[in-house]
């Protein structure tokens, strides 16, 4: 929980010690900053939808970017999507995903192994009976080869059902048995756990894994990751599988994974919604960002605070504005974190009234009051928590825009 200092003030939680991890350019663990990162839903084999849609997650801020390597034309695409995104000077790490026959795509194209930045492994289906420990072992043997790490993930749709079936005996047999749900969530552990353990007995260095074990129920994230906390320093992959579509996904993300951020647990994200028809897959990368930044955590980009409107803001002008210097912040974010170091930190006040409009905006750095119904027209400007001028008139929009852009400018630019 936060802490009280004497001032008054809130502290951030102490985070989770873990061992960190250099997943290509990009540290995971050991302190680092919490890393965003996403995955394609593409078909890997095409290899220009891939690249393109790897170019808008990293664009957006995916500072990691997973893609499905499912079969033997998945895979020999991966050497050419790395180039591809190199020659457009994306250095964005590329991890692969692999089920069931990773072993085997690994090893029939080394090309491909060596072009990831890091393997997922799912131990729930890496093999089965006999032939588990002899696939996973020929993956760590080849993520050792190209010293690559790996990302050991439990997903409690694909529990191996061996594990899971004898832990169910045991308890069957114990003189005070825990609930299914209980037991699912203990396997989960077992299994991320003993995986990474036996990675390190096939020589790979524990700065090399990363551990997942996700669900889809905000409850069972929490119970599951904090008994994973409280038993390893291994770098946790942190996010609800499944989350869902709009609303619900985004909800239940930031209720389940804010819980445990907020107790230092988790080193890098992964809101995975479930996009509308046609929908654009970086939402899943900004949702992400905005669940760090509103928790304090890091920031990505300046904030715009905006009142929700009611009877005293029955005109829209408000809300427009709102919408259009947001959406102006992201159009201008990528050349103004070139020309100005510490934009991130910018916070903007968009308000509808004079209720807290003004108040509101003298806590922004830059901020505007716009007339709510029945007031006069006119818009106070406050600049670092004075005002500054008052607009009027129907350029309102563009002469606010305008001011955003010279305070950048000038705020941040020595």
């Amino acid at each position: 929980m936060n802490a009280i200092t004497d001032q008054g003030i809130f502290e951030k939680p102490p985070r989770r010690d873990s061992v960190a991890v250099q997943v290509g350019n990009v540290t995971v663990g050991g302190g680092a900053p919490i890393v965003v990162q996403s995955m394609t839903n593409t078909d890997t084999a095409d290899i220009d939808s891939t690249v393109q849609q790897v170019a808008a997650l990293a664009a957006a801020g995916s500072e990691i970017v997973r893609i499905t390597v499912d079969r033997d034309e998945a895979a020999k695409a991966v050497p050419y999507i790395r180039d591809r995104l190199m020659l457009m000077g994306i250095d964005v790490p590329i991890v692969g995903d692999f089920h069931y026959i990773g072993h085997t795509l690994l090893n029939d194209n080394p090309a491909c192994a060596e072009a990831l930045a890091k393997y997922r492994i799912n131990p729930g289906n890496v093999g089965f009976r006999e032939k588990r420990d002899v696939q996973f072992s020929t993956m760590i043997e080849i993520a050792n080869k190209y010293a690559k790490p790996v990302r050991i993930g439990v997903n409690w749709g694909s529990l191996d059902q061996e594990l899971l079936t004898r832990m169910m005996d045991e308890n069957t047999a114990a003189g005070n048995p825990k609930d299914a749900a209980q037991v699912m969530r203990d396997a989960m552990v077992v299994s991320g756990l003993a995986s990474a353990e036996r990675a390190m007995e096939l020589g790979m260095p524990k700065d090399r894994i990363i551990i997942s074990a996700k669900v889809s129920a905000v409850q069972d994230l929490i119970a599951v990751y904090r008994d994973l906390a409280a038993r390893c320093d291994y770098a946790l992959h942190l996010g609800l599988t499944e989350a869902g579509m709009g609303s619900k996904g985004i909800v239940a993300s930031a209720a389940g994974m804010g819980i445990l951020l907020q107790h230092g647990i988790g080193d890098t994200i992964r809101i995975s919604l479930t996009p509308e028809p046609g929908g654009d897959r970086t939402r899943e990368v900004i949702v992400a960002q905005e669940l760090l930044q509103t928790m304090g955590l890091r920031s990505f980009i300046p904030l715009v605070a905006a009142c929700p409107g009611c009877g005293r803001t029955t005109s829209t002008v408000f809300q427009e504005l709102a919408q259009s210097i947001q959406n102006h912040i992201r159009e201008r974010m990528p050349a103004w974190k070139e020309q100005y170091t510490g934009v991130e930190e910018l916070n903007v006040a968009v308000m509808g009234c004079i209720v807290n409009g003004p108040g509101e905006s003298k806590h922004a750095d830059i901020g505007i009051s716009l007339p709510g119904t029945g007031e006069e027209p006119a818009a106070p400007v406050f600049i670092d928590g004075a005002k500054a001028m008052t607009l009027r008139g129907p350029g309102i929009a563009d002469e606010f825009r305008e001011l955003v852009e010279k305070y950048v400018a000038e705020r941040y630019g020595a």
